[in-house]
């Protein structure tokens, strides 16, 4: 048995503890990035069939616990209804976790994993009537690959559900104007490293922007960029190795609570 497996209750499906274990070393890289929003927003991956015989559901983030607190045991399991699936965990649901991400997790096949920030430079980005601007190595990575969803507000509503899902359409990353920014994908690493790319873009835009005017990167340039970047291809781990990186890096600041 692998180490991930070690503290695993005895009647939970090894599967579901290797995504505990992913999911809550995500939520301490987030927190080491500074992604963190208090006890706000969400990393939520959807459990496989192997585990759920076919039903839609996922884990989510105890609310009222900081990212640096979440740990594989004390993640929530919950449909897509918000209804929690392990009644000995004591934490609640955020409605605004599962009103987003369970839409995404229900009707998007390819949806194992959804993550959602509120960064300083992706809500200024978001807040920008251009929103992302192609203007630099980052952006250029994701030509055609961002949506945009206008701000309804506070999103607990389940009727904005359908025209978020309207606004993502095909991509895998999503600008929510004046809000923040969302990624989905088939697996975590590929989800977090799209969502870093974004991020880092983000970054470069609102610090560029004190320079002057930018050089913009033709659609040409960016498409060709897009196709190469390795990040996106499968045949160079789509991420993993960049996110065993990261977890590596938790383990050696902050210890394997997490896997708890």
């Amino acid at each position: 048995m692998s180490a991930l497996l070690q503290t695993r209750a005895p009647d939970m499906h090894p599967d579901e503890w290797q995504a505990r274990v992913q999911l809550a070393a995500a939520y301490r890289i987030f927190d080491m990035l500074g992604w963190a929003e208090m006890i706000y927003n969400h990393i939520t991956v959807r459990l496989p069939d192997s585990v759920t015989r076919g039903e839609k559901q996922f884990l989510i983030n105890p609310f009222g616990l900081h990212y640096s607190e979440v740990t594989a045991g004390n993640l929530l399991k919950i449909d897509v209804q918000g209804n929690k699936l392990d009644a000995h965990n004591p934490w609640p649901v955020n409605p605004a976790g599962f009103t987003i991400h369970a839409a995404i997790h229900e009707s998007v096949p390819d949806a194992h994993c959804v993550m959602h920030t509120h960064t300083t430079n992706g809500l200024a980005v978001a807040c920008t009537e251009g929103g992302l601007a192609q203007n630099n190595f980052y952006s250029a990575q994701l030509h055609e690959l961002v949506a945009y969803h206008d701000f309804e507000g506070i999103t607990i509503h389940a009727e904005e559900a359908p025209r978020l899902l309207a606004s993502l359409g095909n991509k895998p990353l999503m600008i929510l104007r004046n809000h923040g920014l969302l990624a989905a994908g088939p697996t975590l690493p590929l989800t977090f490293v799209r969502l870093w790319t974004l991020q880092r873009a983000c970054d470069i835009q609102v610090t560029q922007a004190a320079l002057g005017r930018a050089i913009p990167i033709s659609e040409a340039v960016a498409r060709k960029t897009t196709h190469d970047s390795f990040q996106f291809d499968q045949r160079f781990g789509a991420g993993q190795d960049v996110f065993d990186a990261m977890t590596r890096l938790v383990e050696q600041r902050h210890g394997t609570s997490y896997k708890s």
